[in-house]
């Protein structure tokens, strides 16, 4: 009786604080969790006019759908667009905040050093379809940038930024890095702000540069944090990496010009599933993206505690 009258005190004292994990794990219980039920979809010929007893009545199919998408003629050019463009992602986003960390960190003039912070984290809270909308004004064959372009003689024609399908990949990759980088920046200048000074001011002493101090003491200190965000990264590669935002890039980016790289598999799934109601295939399609990006989940955590010794669990 004593223990529990000591942890209901204890529950008491930090009521608020409980309350707000709480909240966190209600959240999670009722849009992610109970939503797992509806995975049965994916081995069932289910329709919607059965409602949600239909998911559970409905006749087992088994593999069909699984073996529908993987014969479906999309089927290598969706997992090509997925694959390229979140590695390209990958390979350009995930340094990118890093380095702007650490030269910011080094700036010393600080209202210089707030208003850039400031500025570069500003675009996160922007939502894509206001981007998008921005990007057809800019990018379009009549927009600012083409019209600067001609006008300067640096083209001999407008270029098609958002029709040519050439150019998505890089026009996403760079509009996420514009959008994300300074928000993942602060992660990283946290972590290097909690380095113990008396390591720079040794270096320092010992004639350390400035290059020397960033490479043997700033990047190892901040390894953990490095490790960290790469497993969060690869767990959610498909998804978009650091901003999970393919689905909506593609989704408010695309058209039927550029479709042969901006139709990826999240967009397939949504047309499948919303637009021609196959609710039962794009789950199956769904959960194949979804059980891959457990598997790289699992890969990359084990081969950082290999490395770095630092992972997830």
């Amino acid at each position: 009786m004593k223990q529990k009258s000591t942890w209901l005190k204890t529950f008491r004292k930090q009521g608020m604080l409980q309350l707000f994990v709480l909240s966190g794990m209600l959240y999670l219980v009722v849009f992610n969790l109970i939503p797992m039920f509806g995975l049965i979809m994916g081995f069932k010929n289910y329709n919607i006019t059965s409602g949600i007893k239909g998911i559970f009545t409905s006749d087992w199919v088994g593999l069909k759908y699984f073996k529908e998408f993987v014969t479906d003629y999309k089927f290598g050019r969706l997992v090509r667009n997925t694959v390229v463009l979140s590695v390209l992602k990958l390979v350009f986003t995930f340094p990118i905040p890093i380095v702007f960390a650490i030269m910011v960190n080094e700036i010393k003039n600080l209202k210089f050093k707030k208003v850039l912070q400031t500025c570069s984290y500003l675009p996160h809270f922007i939502s894509w379809v206001i981007i998008s909308s921005l990007a057809f004004q800019f990018l379009s064959k009549t927009g600012v940038i083409n019209t600067l372009l001609l006008k300067f003689h640096l083209t001999s024609g407008p270029i098609g930024f958002m029709t040519d399908s050439s150019l998505f990949w890089g026009l996403a990759v760079v509009l996420d890095i514009w959008k994300e980088m300074g928000w993942w920046t602060i992660i990283f200048l946290a972590a290097i702000v909690g380095i113990n000074q008396d390591y720079y001011e040794a270096a320092q002493i010992d004639g350390a540069s400035r290059m020397q101090r960033i490479r043997y003491i700033t990047l190892p200190c901040i390894k953990g944090t490095i490790v960290v965000v790469l497993i969060m990264t690869m767990g959610n590669l498909f998804g978009g990496g650091l901003s999970g935002s393919n689905f909506e890039q593609c989704y408010l980016l695309g058209n039927s010009v550029n479709a042969d790289t901006s139709e990826i598999i999240q967009t397939y799934v949504f047309d499948v599933g919303l637009a021609q109601g196959r609710y039962a295939y794009a789950t199956a399609v769904g959960m194949i993206q979804s059980v891959i990006s457990l598997v790289l989940i699992f890969c990359s955590n084990f081969a950082a505690k290999k490395i770095s010794d630092t992972s997830l669990f």
